[in-house]
């Protein structure tokens, strides 16, 4: 029994769009038991469907660190707490990020032998094939020992999720060359070509993340967050710019109906909504951050790939994968 703990307070949509979610996910997943934490008015309409866990408490999005641990009766920490307890197996939140990655990490602890978590997520490829990347955020420094276990975490994901028996790994720099990167990049370099022999490529410069070329790339967490913020930002200009291209006569009006199922393609493409969310990786238990601005289709892919990671027992591979690195 797959057994999945849900927040259903904080995002920007409020529980309506997670009772919509919750819905549509029992109708798939029937087998699935859920835990939906909320405001019991608000939940009430999930009687029957799941486990209605009552809270007093939301953890607001702009709340950090310093207010998780103060606010015990928010749905946010009353959803983590389920794992603890190992009354769940994991726990998908659209609420504040940085109070949901702490929490998670508080409560649920490190695997024996990481040692620091990292926050994943999938991206578009060109081929269509896509790319895992991480850290994305978590972190605001790391050391290269950091780096070769997220690489590892992430391999483990690649293997488990995506079905790839040998992910080409890669690790984020200025350059191609082994020499270029930073201090913390290029003694990771090295050590990545020790650890993961068979699977490290080198060094990819961010022009070439989304090319298809790898399956994992690896980075430190404040440069992985600007990644990131600038992939984001540049999808929103070209889609700016496209839409002005098309408004601008009535022949680009006409082009636009001839590009119209293209169109139509590349958007689901890069659509974020489908890949259901952020992982944090290297804590005992699947944790899946869902955008703050989740739509009842992007939370349902979050409990999916929540339901996914549960089932192809990611986190126990990972425990096995970490079982023999140092906790220095």
């Amino acid at each position: 029994m797959i057994r999945i703990a849900i927040d259903a307070m904080g995002s920007d949509q409020g529980s309506a769009m997670v009772v919509e979610a919750v819905r549509t996910f029992h109708a798939k997943y029937p087998n699935a038991q859920l835990y939906v934490v909320g405001e019991a008015k608000e939940i009430a309409p999930l009687e029957g469907l799941a486990t209605l866990v009552p809270s007093t408490e939301v953890m607001g999005m702009e709340d950090g660190a310093l207010d998780v641990m103060r606010r015990k009766q928010t749905s946010m920490l009353k959803a983590i707490d389920l794992v603890a307890s190992g009354q769940c197996d994991g726990v998908v939140s659209a609420g504040s990020t940085g109070a949901f990655l702490t929490g998670a990490t508080l409560k649920l602890k490190l695997i024996p032998g990481v040692q620091r978590a990292a926050l994943m997520s999938p991206f578009p490829t060109m081929d269509g094939k896509g790319v895992i990347i991480l850290d994305i955020g978590a972190n605001n420094e790391n050391r290269p020992e950091h780096l070769v276990q997220f690489a590892k975490m992430g391999a483990v994901f690649a293997t488990k999720i995506r079905r790839i028996e040998q992910p080409a790994i890669y690790l984020l720099s200025n350059g191609a060359e082994a020499k270029k990167g930073s201090p913390v990049g290029k003694e990771a370099h090295a050590l990545l070509l020790e650890a993961e022999p068979t699977l490290f490529r080198g060094n990819m410069e961010a022009r070439d993340v989304l090319s298809g070329h790898a399956d994992v790339v690896v980075c430190e967490g404040y440069p992985g967050n600007v990644l990131l913020k600038g992939m984001e930002g540049t999808a929103q200009m070209m889609n700016h710019l496209l839409k002005q291209a098309f408004q601008q006569s009535i022949f680009t009006k006409i082009g636009y109906l001839f590009a119209k199922k293209g169109l139509a393609g590349m958007k689901e493409q890069l659509d974020y909504r489908k890949y259901g969310g952020a992982m944090l990786l290297g804590v005992n238990g699947v944790v899946v951050k869902g955008h703050g601005s989740s739509n009842p289709y992007a939370f349902f892919n979050a409990m999916r790939l929540t339901y996914e990671m549960i089932d192809a027992g990611v986190v126990p591979a990972m425990k096995e994968a970490m079982s023999h690195e140092s906790t220095n």
